[in-house]
């Protein structure tokens, strides 16, 4: 298993220009550098709120070019019910062991989904990680509200979605303003009983898990993301990055991803 201070070196050693590169188009990026081959050959990838699944495109050909089979959720976001069903739909396309990845709300769905036979380990980044029946939003209130909050527009027909000005500072902030604006006009549409749902299993009590931190999340409280991480005994890094780490850190994020993958089964 690559521990953390293995895995900070290797982030460490990936050049300045190199996630550059990376940060401007995936199709650049460094090939993926880890100490063993990935022992499980299978990664599925769930999107949160404000999301859909085309914010996994930077991490996706990273994990490819490392030889691993990577399906990403597209998640319907009209309850929770339909998002787990949606998850364990393509876990059942699987051939093998498999990590289950996921971002923001999404850890919610994983948590669910995760105690299918199929998932070997789960990733959570910037991510909700409830414990079974919990109430998510009393265990957020304990924590500063996040700016984000404050721009969810809801709709007419019960739905909602983020204001663009919050999107662009409070969601996406660290990203270039113009490619914030491209993610922004593709986010999925919520709900509004989606995220207060309660889980009714946690799949990372019985399963090994990992998590990114987001140290400049203005989605998600940084200190909750590091409770919920401590709380599940999670492989833990910690990145200076917005909620959407898997889009400004894709590199960082891909080799957590494959050190659960190469540690999953061991």
């Amino acid at each position: 298993m690559m521990n953390r201070r293995m895995f900070a070196g290797s982030v460490a050693a990936l050049s300045a220009s190199a996630l550059l590169a990376q940060r401007a188009s995936a199709a650049t990026a460094p090939r993926a550098s880890i100490t063993t081959a990935p022992t499980v050959r299978n990664v599925v990838l769930v999107h949160g709120l404000f999301a859909d699944g085309s914010s996994w495109g930077k991490v996706i050909p990273i994990l490819q070019r490392a030889g691993l089979n990577v399906s990403a959720v597209q998640n319907p976001l009209s309850s929770f019910d339909d998002d787990v069903a949606a998850t364990r739909r393509v876990l059942a396309l699987q051939d093998g062991p498999t990590v289950l990845v996921a971002h923001s709300y999404g850890g919610m769905v994983i948590s669910e989904a995760g105690t299918d036979p199929k998932v070997a380990a789960l990733v959570y980044v910037a991510a909700r990680a409830p414990d079974a029946g919990e109430d998510y939003g009393a265990l957020a209130r304990r924590y500063p509200t996040p700016p984000a909050s404050a721009g969810i527009r809801w709709g007419l027909d019960g739905y909602g979605e983020l204001s663009e000005q919050a999107f662009l500072r409070d969601f996406a902030g660290d990203l270039d303003p113009a490619e914030a604006r491209a993610y922004w006009a593709v986010q999925g549409r919520m709900a509004r009983a989606t995220p207060a749902a309660k889980t009714t299993v946690a799949a990372w009590r019985s399963r090994p898990s990992w998590y990114a931190v987001s140290t400049q999340d203005r989605t998600i409280d940084t200190d909750l993301q590091r409770y919920m991480a401590a709380r599940m005994h999670a492989n833990t890094i910690e990145l200076p990055s917005s909620h959407v780490s898997l889009l400004s850190h894709p590199q960082e994020v891909a080799m957590l991803i494959l050190d659960a993958a190469g540690a999953a089964d061991r």
